[in-house]
């Protein structure tokens, strides 16, 4: 066929009826999932703030109501909406790579599970646990693209991974209301190898749910001062490995603590309730210890952090990191991007307190995206979803260095990266059946 004919045939294509209700499939699935995830963000504000409510009316209600919590949420994630456990990435990633029919990829990415994974989430942050938006806002977006692909009769072709993958890094991109952060997510995380065709409705798709979730909720968090961020050459740059190879070493640590933990975990003949009410009762203890500062999803811990609104305590990353472990080990519905910035952004301060080398404002960023690194293995999506939430170009170099340098740092602690490393762990090997146990 001449160049002249395949040109021709571009254009048709781009033409046709099919090929734009493909598009519009994509595009109003991305807003559907960009509202779905501004009505999470609202949910997990407020149930996070009748916690903090009731826990200060009824002082006895911070150690009775998390194991409780947890344990009922743990029964009803396991017993009603099983594969909608912890995160869900290790789930869409098993998900992509299924070659068998739309009844086995049901079992990991569907509509129930997406209402099961904002139910039990909002269950999890009423309990005080340390939940983290992101992993769920990531499954439920690829839930809603693949159901309503699936509405539509969408090809096998789309089927098989585009719409997992379009409608897991919108939902990425809506819940940081970050869509370059959601396209070097899709293609460093989720996907790495996008066709031309394929690629460009899945980036659409990113812009159309973060534009929609941006609009909405606004969640872009920016400095007042930018001078603050500003680093000259010279011994300001010293807090570049600082801060990469420090938050790398730890967020490497963490990554290896909850791989350890949940291979343990699979090799135990526990009950996952019991598991859960026990994670629920170390909870209960670390929120009381940091003045519950730990619960929820961290969010507003950041803002504080970086606008120097309310001094934090020396322990609170170290807590905060315990409290994640913890909610993660019980098997609830949580993710723990958001958590992991505002362990990182602790670390933070504590290092430019002990070792003053750079504007505060600046080691907080640099240890907030070394951390992130470490702990994800994705360099790229880390420093990038940093400066646009903070809206931090201006250290964009230093931001760079740090990631690179905190993900070499974490690949000594464990080389296997932590999604990779949980999904070999897990039970959503293919070709296998979903049970649904405590794992």
């Amino acid at each position: 066929m001449s160049d002249e004919n395949i040109i021709l045939d571009k254009h048709v294509s781009y033409l046709s009826l099919i090929a734009w209700k493909h598009r519009l499939v994509f595009w109003i699935g991305a807003i559907v999932v960009g509202l779905v995830i501004v009505v999470l963000t609202w949910l997990s504000e407020w149930t996070t703030q009748t916690y903090h409510a009731l826990s200060l009316h009824y002082p006895w209600f911070q150690f009775i109501i998390p194991p409780i919590g947890m344990g009922l949420t743990a029964w009803l994630t396991f017993r009603f909406f099983p594969g909608s456990e912890r995160s869900g990435i290790p789930q869409i990633k098993a998900a992509l790579e299924l070659s068998n029919t739309l009844a086995d990829r049901a079992q990991l990415v569907s509509i129930r599970i997406s209402f099961g994974k904002v139910l039990l989430t909002m269950m999890g942050l009423l309990s005080g646990a340390s939940v983290g938006l992101g992993g769920p806002a990531i499954h439920v977006g690829a839930s809603i693209m693949l159901s309503l692909g699936k509405i539509t009769k969408f090809p096998s072709h789309y089927m098989e991974k585009g719409l997992i993958l379009a409608g897991s890094a919108a939902g990425f991109a809506a819940m940081f209301s970050t869509p370059l952060a959601g396209i070097i997510f899709a293609i460093e995380e989720m996907g790495r190898n996008l066709e031309e065709r394929l690629s460009s409705l899945v980036l659409t798709a990113i812009i159309f749910s973060g534009v929609t979730a941006y609009a909405l909720i606004n969640r872009y968090i920016y400095f007042g001062d930018e001078s603050l961020l500003i680093m000259p050459w010279g011994r300001s740059w010293l807090a570049v490995p600082l801060c990469g190879i420090v938050g790398g070493f730890l967020g490497g640590l963490f990554s290896k603590v909850i791989i350890l933990g949940i291979r343990l975990l699979n090799q135990l003949d526990i009950s996952f309730i019991l598991v859960a009410i026990i994670c629920g009762g170390v909870i209960a203890v670390v929120n009381y210890l940091s003045g519950n500062a730990t619960v929820g999803t961290g969010y507003q811990q950041i803002k504080l952090i970086l606008k120097g609104i309310q001094p934090m305590e020396p322990s609170y990353p170290l807590l905060k990191m315990m409290a994640t472990c913890a909610t993660f080990f019980s098997g609830i519905p949580s993710g723990i991007f958001v958590p992991s910035l505002a362990t990182g952004a602790g670390i933070g301060v504590n290092l430019a307190n002990w070792f003053p080398l750079a504007p505060l404002s600046a080691m907080i960023l640099l240890t907030m995206t070394a951390y992130f690194s470490g702990m994800l293995q994705s360099p790229l999506t880390s420093f990038v979803i940093v400066m646009e939430m903070t809206n931090s170009h201006e250290i964009l170099i230093p931001l760079m260095a740090a990631a690179f340098l905190a993900n070499g740092t974490s690949k000594l602690i464990h080389p296997v990266p932590l999604y990779v490393a949980l999904f070999n762990a897990s039970k959503y090997h293919l070709n296998k059946p979903v049970k649904s146990n405590g794992n």
